[in-house]
């Protein structure tokens, strides 16, 4: 198991920037390849952000120069950067470590979960 705790969602305006936080305990945040997702009531979870053990980032299309994913080593902590926030990013927010060097930003290929946060974008 790779402890996983999220924390730093919040209320916010359209425009407004969070950044979110996830903790790792028990490894390396280096380790894995780490990704945040976001899940609205009755819809599938989507992958956000991820970052690979060296580094490389990927994003997907509804957050790409809005969202930056960085990770502190010498903490050991994941964070996700948000600015320019929408109303439709609206969800609770995951932190996600994989055991695959470089996989798609789906929920199957990985197996460590924190449990989430709440972020609320208001127009």
């Amino acid at each position: 198991q790779v402890p996983l705790v999220e924390s730093g969602g919040d209320s916010v305006q359209s425009g407004g920037s969070l950044r979110l936080a996830c903790t790792v305990s028990g490894y390396s945040v280096s380790q894995y390849f780490m990704g945040w997702f976001r899940q609205v009531p009755g819809k599938d979870r989507e992958g956000v952000a991820g970052i690979t053990s060296d580094g490389t980032r990927n994003y997907a299309d509804s957050v790409k120069g809005r969202f930056t994913i960085s990770r502190d080593i010498a903490k050991n902590t994941l964070s996700l950067q948000m600015n320019s926030l929408k109303p439709e990013d609206t969800a609770m927010y995951y932190c996600a470590a994989s055991s695959f060097k470089t996989p798609p930003l789906k929920t199957s290929f990985f197996g460590h979960w924190g449990q989430g946060t709440q972020v609320t974008v208001s127009a």
